[in-house]
């Protein structure tokens, strides 16, 4: 009989919160945290309700301000900025070098409130954080070169990012942001993360980053984030519906911007045969349920190796470990080893499980759904967050697990039997940020890679959003803007000679780096 569960000793809600209010006590209060503008924490705005996908718990809400505040809080980051980007270079490096440090003091907390805050296990939870530190701490040892004959952009950076990764892609690209001469605007999500940016952001301003935090509806607060006049570049993260309106937005205004979008990101099987490569990876598609923006929920399969392809693959999703990301025997036990908790919320949970079952009743066929009773739950805890890995098999081309990405643990196979038709399905999405395809013989992959449209393609291995002098970006739909990465980061927030073009897909121009 499986021992009963607990919490771990040290790292219940109350116990995190109250860890927050000792570490910042500028940007806590008992209730709430607050929003950060013109250089201030600030008690405006309205507190939202929330609760922890973890177990239905209430945790801290956003405090949500209206579009006439955001204004002004945009006015301010502009007030900001212009005196940001006369701070000398050295010194911008020693406060955002500090504010890397400060982070690395409080890792354990940030990575606590990400398990609360967004379901992530421990294991991501801290390499979220690790992630964020040891990519600035790159751009802090090689900025200068990056920087040459560059100046900031007239007005601050707008940052509006998705919840899954608050540290790794928000807190990161907004200290590159600064170090580059930006004063940064960041937005919180909607579904999470707030506590975990606000004490990041603590930790920046108590360095002198010119930062300003703010939340509310993206509906309400897009007229001062995107289309204000003050703004230098608008940086999204988020779904294509929300990112055409920001595309329309600035392409209007001719404004700079990076819009990462979602895409299918396709898995191809083509006359193949390093079936144990495969069961090695399977698990490791599934790190925090497939909520990435580089998850491959689609493995794109020729017909004659579908038997060899299952046998490889079942034994491999089988071994998914589920639960509670705090869940185990003893208090004092170490943090439980994870594949992912839940998702984001229950109503992303119900979302899921009920376009799975419209797709079978339309005639997908399943594979394999995990079982509920393997997953590590704490007695009567609400689990309605938790969606337990499914796979089927041909989804009808009326669902939008036909054509769309689940972020969720949900796979989906289709067969082929020709070239052409894995190249039209691995592209059903036209455009995606990264594709694999696994085929024995290298000529092959010569051939069909560059047909694939995705900005990175591997070679019989996982391609991810990568970090350092990594370039990142999209092609087709996943993608609006200028490309980031490396370099690129850099030159995507900073002017540089006059007709300048820079890496990205733009309506009038598409250049790969």
């Amino acid at each position: 009989m499986a021992p009963t569960l607990t919490l771990k000793s040290g790292t219940s809600w109350p116990d995190t919160w109250q860890r927050c209010l000792a570490a910042a006590p500028e940007a806590f209060r008992d209730d709430r945290v607050l929003n950060l503008w013109n250089a201030a924490w600030q008690t405006d705005g309205r507190v939202l309700p929330a609760v922890s996908p973890v177990d239905g718990s209430p945790i801290v809400g956003p405090p949500r301000l209206d579009g006439i505040t955001a204004h002004q809080a945009v006015r301010a980051a502009l007030d900001q900025h212009r005196a940001w980007r006369h701070v000398p270079l050295a010194e911008r490096r020693a406060r955002v070098a500090a504010t890397l440090d400060a982070l690395t003091r409080h890792r354990r907390l940030l990575a606590l409130l990400l398990v609360w805050e967004i379901g992530k296990p421990w294991r991501l939870a801290q390499a979220d954080v690790d992630r964020a530190v040891d990519g600035v701490r790159w751009y802090v040892d090689g900025i200068e070169p990056m920087l040459a004959d560059r100046a900031p952009l007239d007005g601050p950076v707008s940052n509006i990012a998705s919840w899954n990764y608050p540290m790794s892609v928000l807190v990161h690209a907004v200290l590159v942001q600064a170090l580059a001469g930006n004063a940064v605007i960041a937005k919180t999500p909607t579904d999470g993360g707030v506590a975990c940016l606000t004490l990041a952001c603590a930790l920046a301003a108590r360095e002198g980053i010119p930062v300003t935090l703010v939340s509310g509806s993206g509906g309400e607060l897009s007229e001062a984030l995107v289309r204000a006049p003050e703004i230098g570049c608008v940086s999204f993260v988020g779904g294509r519906d929300t990112g055409a309106a920001v595309a329309t937005a600035v392409a209007d205004l001719g404004k700079r911007h990076v819009l990462e979008q979602e895409g299918l990101n396709t898995w191809g099987i083509w006359n193949y045969s390093d079936w144990d490569a495969l069961t090695a990876v399977i698990p490791k598609l599934f790190d925090y349920g497939k909520q990435r923006c580089t998850a491959y929920p689609r493995f794109v399969v020729q017909r004659q190796l579908f038997d060899a392809f299952l046998a490889a693959y079942l034994p491999a999703v089988r071994t998914l470990r589920v639960g509670h990301p705090l869940a185990v025997a003893k208090p004092d036990e170490p943090y439980p080893e994870l594949d992912f908790g839940p998702v984001i919320n229950a109503a992303k949970a119900k979302e899921l499980q009920d376009q799975v079952a419209e797709a079978v009743e339309r005639g997908a066929v399943p594979l394999h759904r995990g079982d509920p009773s393997d997953a590590r739950f704490l007695p009567g805890q609400d689990t309605s967050a938790y969606v337990q890995p499914v796979t089927l098999l041909n989804p009808p081309s009326s669902s939008p697990l036909h054509h769309a990405e689940p972020f969720g643990p949900v796979d989906t196979i289709v067969l082929v039997d020709t070239e052409a038709a894995l190249l039209a399905a691995m592209n059903a999405s036209n455009g995606a940020l990264v594709a694999t395809l696994s085929t024995d013989d290298r000529a092959t992959y010569a051939r069909l890679a560059p047909q694939i449209r995705a900005f990175k393609v591997g070679n019989g291995r996982p391609r991810s959003r990568g970090g350092r002098d990594e370039l990142f970006g999209g092609l087709g739909a996943s993608w609006r803007g200028a490309f980031v990465g490396g370099e690129l980061l850099v030159r995507a927030v900073t002017r540089g000679p006059a007709g300048e073009r820079l890496p990205g897909n733009f309506p009038e121009y598409q250049l790969l780096p």
